[in-house]
């Protein structure tokens, strides 16, 4: 099942292994089985430090495999064949299990060695998403370091009963003690945060204890890593404060065009770029979000909503985009209930089904074309007369034969049983018909809103469409703050346009600390 590079490559990893391993391998009769115990038996023959015990008449999900030591305490669980994005969630599982240490902090480590109760975590994945490894690690890393701590994780394309019993019509969604626990893209910390009540209330005041920053770089995207590694190169004391760092490069899968690299995708970048910053002396705080920012003295403030407040000389605000809602009746209430925003995660919920699309640029045709692969039929919607994606896109998708297009469509309501999506109105802008589909997904891929909310009456400038006004130097409208990257008016919403921008922006903060009477930090 695996091939010869795969097989080397593993084989490397697994001499990391110091303690025995026994994989043991739920089955039936299955073709399914039978694939999962093929790759289990691959493992097995590269190390010797690992067994595979087979059994038919237990009571997991078939076909799974749980990862222990003999003898050991570990509940850890893949029920369906971990490939695809999950593969590497499999070889951190047998390296984990197998007595390699984490690269996580020491403190989060022992934070969660000390959590104390019963948890019993469930996890739905799909093989496409990129999202999901994120919780996958997460939550088995949890389960090797505390006995207290269950975890497996569930291929929803290859359990379609459960996933439907259960309702579950997005990916990563968790479980804890069979109760809905989060959905989602979530870090170690962010699990564990949730999990200690105490955890906000320590980090707030680990953050209030910090010196002011000469530069405070908010987010953590592709401009704000390239800032913190400029302003850094400087020799300047500096913070990075992000939801995530990668912002919404980790919710892109394919990446063709940036330069240098022929392709890559999104997590990949993200991690390179993360690895990038930390080699040099950056502060980086995850998993804050900023509520308030506060101008107008010799030092800036930032107010987290965790109650933490950072301060710093200057600061630049590179808090990104997200996806823009189509704010229609229904969307809110069936979200992640057949409304969906990333095809690549969600779609193999919908094998099978009917969706649309709504939105016909790159995004929304890029969507289109994964899906068909997918689903039984996409129509995709759009509003003005024509489609907006490149030529070569849409030459593909006009070429594939269980998908619609309908331009002059402007959707008006998502419809729903209740429960789920069970249907889309939309009206005919040329003609004024209103018109109804049947189907069970609605994708929605129609551009970004900046992430700006925050900054009303801050002082910052906005534009009318929510922007950060900046001038060519990266400056706004507040002395000592600067923007970049997607949240600013700068045109062409492009990975390496915000890496540009936030260079500059980095620059044009040093520059003005030099120019300033308040000293910078040794």
């Amino acid at each position: 099942m695996l091939d010869a590079n795969l097989r080397t490559q593993l084989k490397s990893y697994l001499e990391k292994v110091t303690q025995p391993i026994e994989i043991v391998a739920s089955i039936d009769d299955g073709d399914k089985s039978r694939e999962m115990l093929e790759l289990l038996h691959d493992i097995a023959g590269l190390s010797d430090r690992i067994a595979v015990i087979e059994r038919r008449d237990d009571t997991e999900r078939k076909p799974s495999f749980s990862i222990n030591r003999p003898g050991g305490e570990i509940s850890l669980r893949f029920a369906g064949i971990p490939m695809g994005h999950e593969f590497t969630s499999l070889v951190l599982a047998l390296l984990q299990v197998g007595g390699h240490p984490s690269k996580a902090s020491a403190d989060l480590l022992d934070q969660v060695r000390n959590l104390d109760g019963d948890y019993r975590f469930e996890t739905f994945f799909s093989l496409s998403c990129q999202n999901c490894p994120d919780v996958v690690q997460a939550l088995n890393l949890m389960s090797v370091l505390n006995p207290k701590i269950q975890h497996v994780a569930i291929d929803g394309a290859l359990f379609q009963e459960e996933v439907a019993e259960r309702q579950i019509m997005a990916v990563p969604t968790i479980f804890l003690n069979g109760q809905p626990f989060g959905q989602g893209r979530m870090e170690l910390a962010e699990i564990v945060g949730k999990i200690d009540s105490g955890a906000a209330k320590r980090e707030a005041a680990k953050l209030n204890a910090k010196a002011p920053f000469d530069v405070l770089i908010v987010g953590g995207g592709p401009a704000g890593a390239a800032a913190a590694i400029y302003a850094a190169r400087k020799g300047i004391r500096t913070g990075v404060a992000t939801e995530r760092f990668g912002g919404q490069v980790l919710d892109t899968l394919a990446i063709e065009n940036f330069i240098s690299v022929k392709e890559t995708e999104g997590p990949k970048l993200a991690a390179a770029l993360e690895e990038h910053v930390k080699a040099y002396d950056v502060d980086i705080m995850n998993l804050q979000r900023a509520e308030k920012l506060v101008g107008g003295g010799d030092l800036i403030e930032v107010q987290m909503a965790g109650g933490a407040t950072l301060k710093a000389k200057t600061v630049i605000l590179a808090t990104g985009a997200r996806w823009r809602d189509m704010n229609v009746p229904g969307e809110q209430e069936y979200r992640t209930k057949g409304v969906t925003y990333c095809p690549h995660c969600d779609g193999p919920l919908f094998k099978g089904k009917n969706v649309a699309v709504i939105g016909g640029g790159n995004s929304g045709v890029e969507a289109a074309i994964d899906l068909a692969g997918v689903v039984a039929h996409v129509t995709l919607l759009e509003f003005m007369g024509e489609l907006r994606a490149d030529a070569v896109l849409q030459n593909k998708l006009r070429s594939l034969p269980n998908v619609k297009i309908i331009t002059n469509a402007q959707t008006t309501e998502v419809n729903g049983d209740g429960q789920k999506v069970n249907g889309l109105t939309y009206k005919d802008r040329t003609s004024g018909e209103v018109h109804k589909l049947d189907l069970e997904g609605v994708f929605v891929q129609i551009g970004l809103l900046p992430n700006t909310a925050w900054l009303k009456g801050s002082g910052v400038e906005l534009s009318k469409h929510g922007e950060i006004v900046v001038d060519a130097r990266g400056q706004t409208s507040v002395p000592g703050v600067f923007a970049a990257g997607d949240v600013t008016t700068v045109p062409y919403k492009q990975i390496i346009i915000a890496m540009g921008e936030g260079t500059k922006a980095a620059l044009t903060a040093f520059d003005h600390l030099i120019r300033s009477p308040i000293p910078m930090a040794a």
